[in-house]
């Protein structure tokens, strides 16, 4: 369960803050009441009985702590990359703009976060930045050595991104399509896909 370590890193914080008022409490009221005769005792017993739980559960508990803070931002990272993706893959075509708003991202983050998903092999398709649109499409249709868009033929299409050298097209190639070789080809005119 998210935020699980933070909850449990609190209550060991607490833990740790009880039990070192308790001993100083006792103690001191031992003090107070001559049960404890030299004061040497009383600070060795609060340092061994109140200040190392303390150190020890208050440590536990902030590394927990800090810990669950780091899992929930990472979770909200990975629902915002699966936002998006849905977002992609449901209409097919999305301008930058409305996803900018809708995710509430700027240009570089939903780039950043498109770029992830590409190298996680999630995402497979297009942006045409001169129309600030990206396209989702199937992964043969992309892995293949012809640009979806303008429709001429790349020399290389590897893994990751390839530039359209025609349409400056970026093309978000899967991790696992198949790496192919053609010798290049402007497009016809009017022939993209």
């Amino acid at each position: 369960m998210v935020g699980s370590s933070k909850i449990v890193g609190i209550i060991f914080m607490a833990v740790g803050i009880i039990i070192g008022l308790l001993v100083t409490i006792f103690i001191g009221t031992g003090v107070a009441t001559g049960g404890v005769q030299t004061a040497g005792g009383a600070v060795l017993g609060i340092g061994a009985c109140g200040v190392v739980p303390l150190l020890a559960f208050g440590g536990v508990g902030m590394f927990l702590f800090m810990r669950g803070r780091a899992e929930e931002a990472e979770m909200i990272e990975v629902r915002r990359r699966e936002r998006l993706l849905g977002m992609i893959q449901a209409q097919g075509q999305v301008s930058l703009n409305s996803m900018m708003v809708e995710m509430k991202m700027n240009r570089d983050q939903i780039k950043q976060a498109i770029y992830d998903l590409v190298h996680l092999g999630l995402f497979a398709g297009y942006i045409d930045w001169s129309k600030q649109t990206f396209y989702s499409r199937d992964m043969a249709q992309v892995g293949d050595t012809k640009c979806p868009n303008c429709g001429g033929v790349r020399e290389l299409v590897g893994q990751g991104m390839v530039k359209c050298p025609y349409c400056g097209v970026e093309l978000f190639i899967p991790p696992d399509a198949v790496q192919t070789n053609a010798a290049a080809t402007p497009p016809i005119l009017g022939g993209g896909i």
